[in-house]
């Protein structure tokens, strides 16, 4: 541990890559942190990326390459190391990996979000035997086959609409009267004959013993509870941050989003939130790779106090 660098990025999703990117072109002495040891977060698992501009008709993973050959391009120094604590040291800070430990004048933490579970009997069980948090990684061991997505956000909308060019039956339960997803991609899924939209349901258990079998779906209108044969269930109901590394360390809201502005800055000097991490209101790559940018133009102005 000599070498202290000018920030140390936790994560390498776009707003870690973005980060590493501005902060390279900087000048800083800077080094990217991934505990998976692959570079994406949740957008290798974006089938199509058709909101990025500039890059239409693009999908996640390809999207996730092109921002890490950027970053290597310029010789951003990226660790597969997973940061297991972080001590506040004022002028400096230390992270701790199992193998080596980081000393820095600044943090980004770029750690980002992942699925959310619903907690209903059965769903931990058949995880990975008919229960899926990724349509774009599991769609294709259904083809041919019914299936549901759990959800009215865009994910969710997004999934059906994916899966639905695969297999026979697609069914979309949703808890409420309207969807909350975009407007062209609500267009999208009603053209489409093979989906069909299950309204102010909620999904109260899946059964199965190998394999999901059926789900039990309680409307909340009627107050029925009825079964419904599929063979997988995708469960696209938001995202959970992921926090539990700084948890007592910068200040959080309700949801355990890390407080920050546009800015970045968390209640720690020295310490930065960008990305699906931190307190905002759109959760998109290109506002990731946006707070990459604000957070190491903060990190500058930090530096010059």
């Amino acid at each position: 541990m000599n070498l202290i660098y000018d920030v140390v990025i936790i994560g390498s999703g776009p707003a870690g890559m973005a980060a590493g990117i501005y902060a390279k072109r900087a000048g800083l002495a800077v080094v990217i942190l991934e505990k998976t040891g692959i570079s994406g977060g949740q957008v290798l698992s974006t089938y199509e990326v058709d909101n990025y501009p500039g890059l239409p008709m693009s999908n996640g993973f390809d999207l996730s390459e092109k921002f890490r050959e950027h970053a290597e391009h310029l010789g951003v120094e990226i660790k597969a190391a997973a940061v297991e604590r972080i001590e506040d040291r004022g002028e400096t800070k230390l992270l701790y990996t199992e193998d080596e430990t980081y000393e820095t004048r600044t943090v980004i933490l770029a750690t980002g979000a992942e699925h959310a579970k619903l907690g209903v009997p059965g769903e931990e069980e058949l995880t990975g035997m008919g229960v899926s948090y990724c349509a774009t990684c599991d769609g294709a061991f259904f083809r041919g086959r019914t299936v549901a997505v759990i959800g009215g956000g865009d994910v969710a909308v997004e999934d059906a609409i994916f899966l639905a060019r695969g297999c026979e039956k697609v069914y979309l339960i949703h808890r409420r009267e309207e969807l909350r997803a975009a407007k062209i991609l609500q267009d999208a899924l009603m053209k489409l004959p093979n989906v069909e939209i299950l309204w102010n349901c909620e999904l109260k258990e899946i059964q199965g013993e190998d394999q999901v079998e059926n789900l039990l779906i309680y409307n909340n209108k009627t107050q029925q509870t009825n079964p419904l044969a599929v063979s997988g269930v995708f469960i696209a109901v938001g995202n959970v941050p992921n926090t539990d590394l700084v948890k007592g360390l910068v200040d959080m809201d309700e949801k355990g989003y890390i407080i920050a502005d546009e800015t970045c800055a968390t209640s720690v000097p020295g310490i930065f939130a960008a990305g699906d991490v931190r307190t905002k209101q759109l959760r998109q790559i290109i506002t990731a790779a946006a707070d990459g940018a604000n957070a190491v133009t903060s990190v500058e102005q930090f530096m010059l106090k």
